[in-house]
């Protein structure tokens, strides 16, 4: 029965992987493609591991290399819960299947795709590169299989352990901030990678004494000390990774028990519940001005905080901002001018303003009759990016300075980032009534198809407008640069670009508002195809 059970699963994973590659060409061209790309790394990555053979510190990096994979199995199901149908369970809930044999299936089916053949391969790099001997080989076959079962077995426990989370708004809230971890992930390994070139593999001895006894690195731990003659030592770290199998597997069939038999009430309100308050503006709302000014910028804050994808465009801005400026820094390539990145990913953010309504932009257009109501619509937008933008970029900028300890260009560094801030937020007001776009509200598309030309020409047009719009103050910063007296100046250059980029924010709204006021019906059916 349990054969069955197993059989029936892994060939319902590969009917699941067939029929989702018949969907489209461009879903199977883009599967293929990244199947060969993934393929080329794993085999690029066993090909340096094995050139690592007999290297002294080849234990360390294989250690430190099969915990950040172990990590990586952990973490993913919470980023991509629609990556494999076959994580919910809850889809088998009304066959007639025990937990233990359900658990052997899901198992089997879990080894089935790229993920696991790109560990695969990994793992066995790993075991070739320090393993020294007949028996290290035999202990390396037990060690490779257990290692994998063990990340496999993970991510199946941290998936089914959060599965109400991954199938909530929730969930996809968390799965939409993905490429903000992979983005931060890329840069820790980028710096850790430049710091061992520097200073040498030795760094990774102290770790790699830890890690060796933690599962799943521990399967190849015994590796290394099968290869020494460690026996005992071997046989622990096995035993240790073993124990690390049992235990998870054991957890993974609690929650799976408890998933299967429990009902269902993330859609029914608990009767302890209080009931509905009243929507009304409290705490640091009621601080906002009174009219329409006050609704506008309550309402984009509402959108930041509440619609998955504005809010994974503001996180992913707010970590660009100061992943940039801070690691160069960090690597001794800084400069106080990368500080200016967090203004201009930040403003970013005002370009395609009503993309965000979708459809509901209708219930704003009703509000606008006017020019002067077009204007302070967007002005109470401005305002509201504004009480973001402004001092995380001071922020920024402050932070970078004291990092360089340059803090006699910390005036001039503000004032660039005041002024291209001005420049993006009238740039981005302009575009928002020019050039709109839809943002469809379901998968990862942040545009519509067939309005990908409109997005290129709002942003990167905006973008281009923005420096140039910025040239005055740049030319200034030049000057006072090259100037024989210009140190002693370059203070005016914090209250000048805080002066042009509020005096060309609302040049930009004013210019915007009469043609928002006049394309109410162009914008609407733009914003409405997603």
């Amino acid at each position: 029965m349990s054969a069955d059970v197993t059989a029936v699963v892994v060939r319902l994973k590969l009917s699941l992987l067939r029929n989702g590659l018949r969907q489209s060409g461009g879903r199977r061209a883009a599967y293929v493609a990244s199947a060969v790309i993934t393929l080329l790394f794993a085999a690029l990555q066993l090909l340096g591991l094995i050139a690592l053979r007999g290297n002294a510190h080849a234990m360390s990096v294989v250690v430190l290399l099969v915990a950040v994979l172990a990590l990586g199995w952990a973490v993913m199901p919470l980023f991509f819960p629609g990556g494999d149908e076959t994580l919910d369970p809850t889809r088998l809930v009304m066959l007639p299947l025990r937990p233990r044999p359900l658990v052997r299936a899901l198992l089997a089916a879990s080894l089935v795709g790229i993920g696991p053949v790109f560990t695969l391969c990994l793992l066995i790099g790993s075991a070739v590169s320090v393993a020294h001997g007949a028996v290290a080989y035999v202990v390396a076959v037990v060690g490779v299989v257990l290692a994998l079962l063990v990340c496999v077995a993970l991510a199946r426990a941290v998936a089914v352990a959060n599965i109400r989370l991954l199938t909530s708004r929730k969930g996809r809230d968390l799965a939409v901030l993905s490429g903000l971890v992979i983005a931060v992930g890329a840069q820790l390994a980028n710096f850790g990678v430049q710091r061992l070139g520097s200073s040498g593999l030795e760094q990774l001895d102290p770790v790699g004494e830890v890690l060796r006894w933690v599962p799943p690195a521990s399967a190849l731990g015994a590796v290394d000390a099968a290869s020494s003659g460690a026996y005992g030592v071997a046989l622990a770290q096995l035993a240790i990774s073993a124990g690390a199998l049992v235990a998870l597997i054991g957890l993974w069939s609690r929650h799976l028990t408890r998933l299967m038999i429990s009902p269902d009430g993330s859609t029914l309100q608990a009767a302890t519940e209080p009931a509905a308050r009243e929507r009304t503006s409290t705490g640091p709302a009621r601080l906002l001005p009174a009219g329409r000014t006050g609704t506008v910028i309550e309402r984009s804050l509402r959108y930041i905080w509440r619609d998955p994808k504005t809010k994974a465009a503001w996180v992913t801005s707010l970590a660009i901002g100061l992943i940039i400026p801070v690691f160069n820094a960090l690597q001794g390539t800084g400069s106080i001018y990368f500080a200016c990145f967090a203004a201009g990913m930040l403003g970013i953010q005002m370009y395609n303003q009503f993309g965000q309504d979708t459809s509901a932009f209708w219930m704003v257009a009703m509000t606008i009759s006017s020019t002067r109501d077009a204007y302070v619509e967007l002005r109470g937008r401005a305002l509201a990016l504004l009480l973001i933008t402004l001092p995380y970029a001071t922020l920024v900028t402050v932070v970078t300075t004291a990092m360089l300890g340059d803090w006699a260009r910390l005036p001039e560094a503000l004032g660039l980032s005041f002024a291209l801030l001005g420049a993006m937020l009238a740039t981005g007001a302009w575009t928002s009534a020019r050039f709109p776009y839809s943002i469809p509200q379901e998968g990862y598309k942040n545009v519509a198809p067939g309005q990908t030309g409109l997005a290129w020409i709002s942003i990167f047009g905006g973008m281009i407008a923005a420096a140039l719009l910025c040239a005055p103050v740049i030319t200034l910063t030049i000057w006072l640069n090259v100037a024989r007296d210009g140190d002693r100046w370059s203070w005016v250059l914090l209250p000048v670009g805080a002066l042009y980029g509020a005096a060309i924010t609302l040049a930009g709204l004013r210019l915007a508002a009469p043609r928002t006021a006049a394309r109410l019906p162009e914008i609407l059916a733009a914003v409405s195809k997603g």
